[in-house]
């Protein structure tokens, strides 16, 4: 008797594990992974990454990774549905004199709602009907599910669609700044750093709230949402710091609206970070590299300040509150190449461009 009651204990356990689990992943609108989702997720997740790394080309790891995060939704699903199986199974042997090839034949038919297990009593009826609501429940949460996590998607994507028009494929934040001022947007940029500023904020909300949104991939294989976010990150730090225009405030908001977004995506992850950096602590850009791009703008007609080293310091300033969680994120979403984000984020991020381009921590975010 003991043990009957014991196993119902753990079947129930298993059966509100998988309830959490749905509702928090699910219903919940904020960063609330659950244990299920987490460790579904990151086996997943290894999974796919040994299978990409068994070629060196980009194309077979966006290839391989592109369906990382539809199958890892899809095994997440199957997860609730066996969990919420097994624990069921375990009410019906625990409550009724049977074995367990009968208790699953139960829990199954009550689950999907099949019917064709009879059960006798009012009693194990009850648990069926019980099992049989949150089987349909688990429906409804999906078709509810599934649309908002593609609109947000869509609304993602938009921009990072817009930015191939911009910056080029790949894009960069120097090819950017060349092709304003080639059409005269220079000094007039005001409504494309509002528009980022609104992009950052939709992203950190949909990508906390729907956390395997961060492994959905672009349309297009050299498009993805953490290397546009370094570009317009790097191009709006670029315009404050050495671009010699009048003061933008709307790309300095556009910068904190990025790296908030960044750190809280990375809080979610369990990345580590500086939460409140010092301007002049070191940032993954060198300075030979910061000339460089300061070259390129100059010979595009750019207009530079005169003041290098000033600039060049407050470049970095304006770096430092991202550097961390850009590169961190372009490494666990394995994105494509692009200069001073997937480039040096990982080992296998330094190749050439190929075709068309080459546990939770609550720290406090700084004012800066």
């Amino acid at each position: 008797m003991l043990v009957r009651i014991v196993i119902a204990i753990l079947g129930s356990l298993a059966v509100g594990g998988a309830l959490l689990s749905a509702v928090r992943t699910v219903i919940l609108p904020r960063a609330a992974a659950s244990v299920l989702s987490r460790a579904v997720f990151r086996v997943t997740r290894r999974v796919f990454r040994l299978v990409a790394s068994l070629r060196g080309s980009y194309e077979w790891r966006d290839a391989v990774m592109s369906m990382f995060a539809p199958v890892g939704l899809l095994i997440l699903v199957a997860s609730w549905l066996a969990l919420m199986t097994a624990g069921f199974m375990a009410i019906f042997w625990a409550a009724e004199q049977q074995g367990w090839a009968q208790a699953f034949h139960q829990s199954g038919s009550s689950l999907l709602t099949l019917g064709f297990a009879p059960i006798e009593g009012v009693g194990l009826q009850a648990v069926s009907f019980v099992e049989a609501a949150l089987g349909l429940s688990m429906v409804a949460l999906l078709i509810t599910y599934l649309p908002a996590m593609y609109s947000a998607f869509s609304r993602r994507e938009v921009l990072v669609a817009l930015l191939e028009v911009r910056a080029g494929s790949p894009p960069s934040a120097v090819g950017m700044l060349k092709r304003f001022h080639r059409i005269g947007w220079t000094e007039q940029l005001t409504d494309v750093w509002t528009n980022w500023e609104v992009w950052f904020a939709e992203v950190e909300e949909s990508h906390t709230t729907y956390p395997v949104l961060n492994f959905y991939r672009s349309p297009e294989p050299e498009r993805h949402w953490v290397t546009a976010a370094g570009t317009v990150l790097d191009g709006a730090a670029l315009t404050l710091s050495t671009v010699d225009v009048p003061w933008q405030p709307q790309a300095a908001l556009q910068i904190r609206a990025g790296f908030l977004a960044l750190r809280r995506i990375s809080d979610f992850f369990g990345i580590e970070y500086d939460s409140d950096p010092a301007p002049d602590a070191p940032i993954s850009i060198s300075r030979a590299e910061y000339d460089e791009a300061i070259e390129q703008l100059e010979e595009a007609g750019v207009p530079i300040k005169p003041d290098r080293e000033q600039a060049w310091r407050d470049f970095a300033g304006w770096r430092v509150n991202y550097d961390t969680p850009l590169l961190s994120l372009a490494d666990l979403t394995v994105a494509p190449y692009a200069p001073w984000s997937s480039d040096r984020s990982a080992p296998g991020h330094h190749e050439q461009r190929v075709r068309r381009w080459g546990k939770r921590s609550k720290t406090p975010v700084s004012d800066r």
